[in-house]
Protein backbone atom coordinates (compact mmCIF):
# COMPACT_ATOMS: atom_id res chain seq x y z
CA UNK A 1 0.00 0.00 0.00
CA UNK A 2 1.54 2.97 -1.07
CA UNK A 3 -0.01 5.60 0.68
CA UNK A 4 0.61 3.66 4.04
CA UNK A 5 4.11 3.69 6.19
CA UNK A 6 6.07 0.96 6.59
CA UNK A 7 6.77 2.19 10.34
CA UNK A 8 3.66 2.70 11.10
CA UNK A 9 1.30 0.38 9.20
CA UNK A 10 -0.18 -0.67 12.87
CA UNK A 11 -1.46 2.53 13.80
CA UNK A 12 -2.91 4.00 10.66
CA UNK A 13 -6.50 4.60 10.35
CA UNK A 14 -8.45 4.53 6.56
CA UNK A 15 -11.49 5.72 5.99
CA UNK A 16 -13.84 4.03 3.60
CA UNK A 17 -12.64 6.81 1.13
CA UNK A 18 -9.05 5.96 1.20
CA UNK A 19 -10.14 2.19 0.73
CA UNK A 20 -12.35 2.17 -1.93
CA UNK A 21 -8.91 4.43 -3.72
CA UNK A 22 -7.08 1.72 -3.61
CA UNK A 23 -9.30 -1.19 -3.82
CA UNK A 24 -10.77 -3.22 -1.04
CA UNK A 25 -8.20 -6.36 -1.55
CA UNK A 26 -5.25 -3.82 -0.38
CA UNK A 27 -6.02 -2.91 2.47
CA UNK A 28 -7.25 -5.92 4.70
CA UNK A 29 -4.66 -5.61 6.67
CA UNK A 30 -6.08 -2.43 7.89
CA UNK A 31 -9.43 -3.10 7.87
CA UNK A 32 -11.55 -6.44 8.56
CA UNK A 33 -13.22 -5.88 5.26
CA UNK A 34 -15.37 -3.94 3.11
CA UNK A 35 -18.30 -2.46 3.57
CA UNK A 36 -20.85 -4.50 2.22
CA UNK A 37 -24.59 -4.04 1.46
CA UNK A 38 -26.85 -0.97 3.24
CA UNK A 39 -29.16 -0.53 5.44
CA UNK A 40 -31.01 1.69 3.04
CA UNK A 41 -30.23 5.06 1.29
CA UNK A 42 -30.38 6.78 -1.66
CA UNK A 43 -28.70 4.00 -3.54
CA UNK A 44 -26.86 0.57 -3.14
CA UNK A 45 -24.45 1.06 -5.27
CA UNK A 46 -21.54 2.25 -2.67
CA UNK A 47 -19.07 3.82 -5.13
CA UNK A 48 -20.21 7.48 -3.92
CA UNK A 49 -19.60 8.62 -0.83
CA UNK A 50 -21.38 6.85 2.04
CA UNK A 51 -23.03 8.83 5.14
CA UNK A 52 -23.87 6.42 8.28
CA UNK A 53 -26.00 7.86 10.61
CA UNK A 54 -26.31 7.14 14.68
CA UNK A 55 -30.35 7.55 14.99
CA UNK A 56 -33.05 6.33 12.88
CA UNK A 57 -35.00 9.90 12.78
CA UNK A 58 -32.32 11.31 10.89
CA UNK A 59 -30.99 8.73 9.01
CA UNK A 60 -34.35 9.09 7.63
CA UNK A 61 -33.72 12.55 6.96
CA UNK A 62 -30.71 12.15 5.27
CA UNK A 63 -31.96 9.29 2.89
CA UNK A 64 -34.65 11.65 1.54
CA UNK A 65 -32.10 14.57 1.02
CA UNK A 66 -29.56 12.82 -0.67
CA UNK A 67 -32.09 11.27 -2.72
CA UNK A 68 -31.26 10.96 -6.36
CA UNK A 69 -27.62 11.33 -5.68
CA UNK A 70 -24.26 9.21 -5.25
CA UNK A 71 -24.72 9.59 -1.65
CA UNK A 72 -25.23 6.25 0.23
CA UNK A 73 -26.85 6.57 4.00
CA UNK A 74 -26.88 4.04 6.20
CA UNK A 75 -28.45 3.61 9.96
CA UNK A 76 -26.61 2.49 12.30
CA UNK A 77 -29.32 1.15 14.54
CA UNK A 78 -30.62 -2.14 14.19
CA UNK A 79 -33.90 -2.96 13.31
CA UNK A 80 -36.26 -3.03 16.32
CA UNK A 81 -34.12 -1.60 18.79
CA UNK A 82 -34.36 1.89 20.57
CA UNK A 83 -31.81 4.33 19.33
CA UNK A 84 -31.37 5.84 22.61
CA UNK A 85 -30.34 3.61 25.19
CA UNK A 86 -28.46 0.71 22.82
CA UNK A 87 -24.45 0.20 23.32
CA UNK A 88 -23.32 -1.47 20.32
CA UNK A 89 -20.39 -3.39 19.81
CA UNK A 90 -16.58 -2.29 18.78
CA UNK A 91 -17.62 -2.90 15.04
CA UNK A 92 -19.79 0.27 14.91
CA UNK A 93 -16.80 2.65 15.60
CA UNK A 94 -15.11 0.73 12.31
CA UNK A 95 -18.00 1.14 10.73
CA UNK A 96 -17.93 4.77 11.26
CA UNK A 97 -14.18 5.26 10.55
CA UNK A 98 -14.65 3.63 7.35
CA UNK A 99 -17.60 5.91 6.17
CA UNK A 100 -17.08 9.42 4.28
CA UNK A 101 -19.41 11.39 7.26
CA UNK A 102 -21.09 10.49 10.42
CA UNK A 103 -24.58 12.11 11.39
CA UNK A 104 -25.09 11.92 15.05
CA UNK A 105 -27.28 14.16 17.71
CA UNK A 106 -24.55 16.46 19.26
CA UNK A 107 -22.83 15.37 22.39
CA UNK A 108 -24.45 14.15 25.95
CA UNK A 109 -26.80 11.82 23.91
CA UNK A 110 -25.69 8.51 22.60
CA UNK A 111 -22.19 7.87 25.25
CA UNK A 112 -20.89 5.46 22.21
CA UNK A 113 -21.51 7.74 19.72
CA UNK A 114 -19.48 10.43 21.41
CA UNK A 115 -16.43 8.03 22.02
CA UNK A 116 -16.45 7.46 18.33
CA UNK A 117 -16.04 10.66 17.55
CA UNK A 118 -13.13 11.33 20.21
CA UNK A 119 -11.79 8.58 18.46
CA UNK A 120 -12.33 9.88 15.00
CA UNK A 121 -10.62 13.40 16.59
CA UNK A 122 -7.44 11.33 18.50
CA UNK A 123 -6.56 9.23 15.53
CA UNK A 124 -7.00 12.25 12.82
CA UNK A 125 -9.72 10.20 10.71
CA UNK A 126 -11.29 12.69 7.59
CA UNK A 127 -15.03 11.27 8.68
CA UNK A 128 -16.56 14.27 8.46
CA UNK A 129 -18.78 14.74 11.45
CA UNK A 130 -22.41 15.99 10.81
CA UNK A 131 -24.16 17.48 14.08
CA UNK A 132 -27.87 17.44 13.66
CA UNK A 133 -28.16 19.35 16.60
CA UNK A 134 -26.10 22.49 15.92
CA UNK A 135 -28.06 25.73 16.46
CA UNK A 136 -31.18 24.13 17.76
CA UNK A 137 -32.63 26.05 20.82
CA UNK A 138 -33.23 23.44 23.29
CA UNK A 139 -35.93 23.51 26.05
CA UNK A 140 -35.23 23.08 30.21
CA UNK A 141 -36.27 19.48 31.10
CA UNK A 142 -39.51 19.05 32.46
CA UNK A 143 -39.55 20.10 36.79
CA UNK A 144 -40.21 16.79 37.20
CA UNK A 145 -37.26 15.23 35.63
CA UNK A 146 -34.01 14.24 37.85
CA UNK A 147 -31.20 16.54 36.29
CA UNK A 148 -28.87 13.47 36.67
CA UNK A 149 -30.53 11.20 34.30
CA UNK A 150 -30.27 11.92 30.11
CA UNK A 151 -30.11 15.45 29.52
CA UNK A 152 -27.99 17.34 27.26
CA UNK A 153 -25.21 20.05 28.03
CA UNK A 154 -22.82 20.41 30.83
CA UNK A 155 -25.35 21.26 33.07
CA UNK A 156 -27.54 18.12 31.99
CA UNK A 157 -30.44 20.54 32.35
CA UNK A 158 -31.96 20.46 28.27
CA UNK A 159 -34.04 18.07 26.89
CA UNK A 160 -32.72 16.25 23.89
CA UNK A 161 -35.72 15.10 21.66
CA UNK A 162 -36.47 18.68 19.72
CA UNK A 163 -37.13 16.29 16.55
CA UNK A 164 -40.68 15.49 17.61
CA UNK A 165 -41.21 19.24 17.41
CA UNK A 166 -41.66 19.05 13.71
CA UNK A 167 -40.13 23.01 13.31
CA UNK A 168 -36.91 22.44 15.06
CA UNK A 169 -36.69 19.44 13.02
CA UNK A 170 -36.13 21.90 10.44
CA UNK A 171 -33.37 23.03 11.53
CA UNK A 172 -31.73 19.57 11.57
CA UNK A 173 -32.81 18.96 7.99
CA UNK A 174 -31.05 22.36 6.85
CA UNK A 175 -27.45 21.00 9.34
CA UNK A 176 -27.58 17.61 7.50
CA UNK A 177 -28.49 19.52 3.69
CA UNK A 178 -24.82 21.70 4.75
CA UNK A 179 -23.22 18.18 5.75
CA UNK A 180 -24.30 16.44 2.24
CA UNK A 181 -23.45 19.49 0.43
CA UNK A 182 -19.66 19.55 1.75
CA UNK A 183 -19.49 15.77 1.05
CA UNK A 184 -20.90 15.76 -2.01
CA UNK A 185 -20.44 19.57 -3.60
CA UNK A 186 -21.24 18.71 -6.83
CA UNK A 187 -24.72 17.92 -6.20
CA UNK A 188 -25.45 20.85 -4.04
CA UNK A 189 -28.42 21.43 -6.06
CA UNK A 190 -30.04 18.25 -5.89
CA UNK A 191 -29.49 17.90 -2.43
CA UNK A 192 -30.78 21.73 -1.35
CA UNK A 193 -33.31 21.30 -3.50
CA UNK A 194 -34.76 17.90 -1.51
CA UNK A 195 -34.06 19.23 1.69
CA UNK A 196 -36.32 22.02 0.93
CA UNK A 197 -39.09 20.05 -0.64
CA UNK A 198 -38.88 17.90 2.31
CA UNK A 199 -39.36 20.78 4.91
CA UNK A 200 -42.52 22.19 3.06
CA UNK A 201 -44.03 18.99 1.55
CA UNK A 202 -43.31 16.74 4.85
CA UNK A 203 -42.65 19.08 8.06
CA UNK A 204 -44.40 21.62 7.45
CA UNK A 205 -47.72 19.29 6.71
CA UNK A 206 -46.85 17.07 9.86
CA UNK A 207 -46.62 20.60 11.93
CA UNK A 208 -50.59 21.64 10.09
CA UNK A 209 -51.45 18.32 11.21
CA UNK A 210 -50.68 18.66 15.15
CA UNK A 211 -52.42 21.69 15.06
CA UNK A 212 -55.41 20.40 13.92
CA UNK A 213 -54.76 17.54 16.77
CA UNK A 214 -53.98 19.92 19.29
CA UNK A 215 -55.94 22.75 18.72
CA UNK A 216 -59.78 22.49 20.39
CA UNK A 217 -59.12 18.70 22.15
CA UNK A 218 -61.79 17.76 24.67
CA UNK A 219 -59.18 17.78 27.36
CA UNK A 220 -55.61 19.22 27.38
CA UNK A 221 -53.57 16.64 29.36
CA UNK A 222 -52.09 13.04 28.47
CA UNK A 223 -50.92 10.73 30.14
CA UNK A 224 -48.08 8.62 28.38
CA UNK A 225 -47.28 5.39 29.78
CA UNK A 226 -44.18 5.82 28.74
CA UNK A 227 -40.76 8.48 29.62
CA UNK A 228 -40.92 11.79 28.87
CA UNK A 229 -39.55 12.16 25.21
CA UNK A 230 -42.34 14.33 24.32
CA UNK A 231 -42.22 17.15 26.14
CA UNK A 232 -41.28 19.47 22.70
CA UNK A 233 -44.68 18.38 21.75
CA UNK A 234 -46.41 19.58 24.22
CA UNK A 235 -44.27 22.94 24.63
CA UNK A 236 -45.20 23.53 20.45
CA UNK A 237 -49.07 23.08 20.68
CA UNK A 238 -49.18 23.59 24.41
CA UNK A 239 -50.76 20.09 25.77
CA UNK A 240 -49.57 18.62 29.06
CA UNK A 241 -47.29 15.34 28.47
CA UNK A 242 -47.84 13.38 31.85
CA UNK A 243 -44.83 10.60 31.24
CA UNK A 244 -45.09 7.78 33.69
CA UNK A 245 -41.43 7.37 34.00
CA UNK A 246 -40.64 10.48 35.38
CA UNK A 247 -36.76 10.36 34.12
CA UNK A 248 -35.85 10.13 30.32
CA UNK A 249 -34.17 7.54 30.41
CA UNK A 250 -36.38 4.62 28.31
CA UNK A 251 -35.04 1.93 31.09
CA UNK A 252 -35.85 3.68 33.82
CA UNK A 253 -37.56 1.49 36.61
CA UNK A 254 -41.29 2.97 36.91
CA UNK A 255 -41.86 3.70 41.06
CA UNK A 256 -44.93 2.98 43.38
CA UNK A 257 -45.21 7.00 43.12
CA UNK A 258 -45.29 7.01 39.34
CA UNK A 259 -47.92 4.58 39.16
CA UNK A 260 -49.98 6.71 41.96
CA UNK A 261 -49.33 9.91 40.18
CA UNK A 262 -50.55 8.40 37.14
CA UNK A 263 -53.98 6.97 38.55
CA UNK A 264 -54.41 11.01 39.56
CA UNK A 265 -53.78 12.21 36.75
CA UNK A 266 -56.10 9.51 34.87
CA UNK A 267 -59.14 10.17 37.02
CA UNK A 268 -58.79 13.64 38.06
CA UNK A 269 -58.95 14.39 33.84
CA UNK A 270 -61.32 11.66 33.26
CA UNK A 271 -58.78 10.21 30.95
CA UNK A 272 -60.28 7.17 28.88
CA UNK A 273 -57.10 6.34 26.62
CA UNK A 274 -53.37 6.49 27.16
CA UNK A 275 -50.12 6.31 25.11
CA UNK A 276 -47.65 3.69 25.38
CA UNK A 277 -44.21 4.09 23.57
CA UNK A 278 -43.51 1.39 21.27
CA UNK A 279 -39.97 0.21 21.48
CA UNK A 280 -40.71 0.60 26.13
CA UNK A 281 -42.49 -2.59 28.32
CA UNK A 282 -45.94 -2.28 28.21
CA UNK A 283 -46.49 -3.69 31.63
CA UNK A 284 -46.57 -0.14 33.19
CA UNK A 285 -49.43 0.62 30.49
CA UNK A 286 -51.26 -3.01 31.38
CA UNK A 287 -50.91 -2.42 35.17
CA UNK A 288 -53.08 0.72 34.80
CA UNK A 289 -55.59 -1.00 32.60
CA UNK A 290 -56.23 -3.26 35.36
CA UNK A 291 -56.12 -0.72 38.09
CA UNK A 292 -57.45 2.78 36.54
CA UNK A 293 -61.05 3.57 34.58
CA UNK A 294 -58.86 3.38 31.49
CA UNK A 295 -59.96 1.50 28.12
CA UNK A 296 -57.51 0.92 26.34
CA UNK A 297 -53.22 1.41 25.70
CA UNK A 298 -52.24 2.96 21.88
CA UNK A 299 -48.90 3.39 20.65
CA UNK A 300 -46.61 6.25 20.26
CA UNK A 301 -43.01 6.81 19.41
CA UNK A 302 -40.30 9.39 19.01
CA UNK A 303 -38.99 8.29 15.86
CA UNK A 304 -36.10 5.89 17.67
CA UNK A 305 -36.32 3.49 15.50
CA UNK A 306 -38.58 1.05 13.31
CA UNK A 307 -39.98 -2.41 13.59
CA UNK A 308 -39.52 -4.60 11.19
CA UNK A 309 -42.97 -4.80 9.51
CA UNK A 310 -41.97 -0.79 8.90
CA UNK A 311 -39.02 -1.11 7.20
CA UNK A 312 -40.82 -3.53 4.96
CA UNK A 313 -43.31 -1.01 4.41
CA UNK A 314 -40.84 1.49 3.52
CA UNK A 315 -41.40 3.62 6.83
CA UNK A 316 -39.85 7.09 7.50
CA UNK A 317 -40.41 9.87 10.49
CA UNK A 318 -43.45 11.06 7.98
CA UNK A 319 -44.99 7.70 7.89
CA UNK A 320 -44.54 7.34 11.75
CA UNK A 321 -46.30 10.57 12.16
CA UNK A 322 -49.05 9.92 10.44
CA UNK A 323 -50.06 6.35 11.13
CA UNK A 324 -48.98 6.00 15.00
CA UNK A 325 -48.28 9.32 16.51
CA UNK A 326 -51.34 11.69 15.01
CA UNK A 327 -53.80 8.93 15.36
CA UNK A 328 -53.00 8.13 18.88
CA UNK A 329 -52.94 11.78 19.95
CA UNK A 330 -56.39 12.66 17.92
CA UNK A 331 -57.90 9.31 20.54
CA UNK A 332 -56.23 9.94 23.85
CA UNK A 333 -56.87 13.92 23.57
CA UNK A 334 -60.99 12.65 22.69
CA UNK A 335 -60.87 14.24 19.41
CA UNK A 336 -61.82 10.97 17.73
CA UNK A 337 -62.80 7.52 18.33
CA UNK A 338 -60.38 4.75 18.06
CA UNK A 339 -61.82 3.45 15.43
CA UNK A 340 -62.43 6.82 13.12
CA UNK A 341 -58.42 6.84 12.78
CA UNK A 342 -55.47 6.01 11.03
CA UNK A 343 -55.95 3.36 7.96
CA UNK A 344 -58.67 0.59 8.28
CA UNK A 345 -58.32 -1.56 11.05
CA UNK A 346 -55.76 0.73 13.13
CA UNK A 347 -58.07 0.49 16.15
CA UNK A 348 -58.23 -3.70 16.36
CA UNK A 349 -54.13 -3.98 15.30
CA UNK A 350 -52.85 -1.44 17.75
CA UNK A 351 -55.39 -1.18 20.85
CA UNK A 352 -53.58 -2.40 23.90
CA UNK A 353 -51.08 -4.37 20.82
CA UNK A 354 -48.42 -6.30 22.46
Amino acid sequence: MDDVSQTDRSRVTLTRRKALAVGCASVTTALSGCLSGTLGGSSTDESGPVAVASFFSFYDFARKIAGETPITVRNLIPTGLHGHGWEPNAKITQDIIEADAFIHVGADFQPWADRAIQTIKDDGVDTQLINVREGIELVDLAASLDRDEEGVGNNRAKDPHFWLDPLRAKQAVDNITQGLTELAPKHEQTVTENANRYKSDVLDRIHADYQTVFEDPPRRVTQLAAHNAFQYLGVRYDIEMHPLVVNLAASGDVKPSDITEAKRVIESNDIKYIAAAVFETRKPAQQLLAETPVAAYFPVTPYAGVREEWVEQGWGYEEIARYINIPTFDVVLGNKKPSAVGPDGWDEKWRNYE
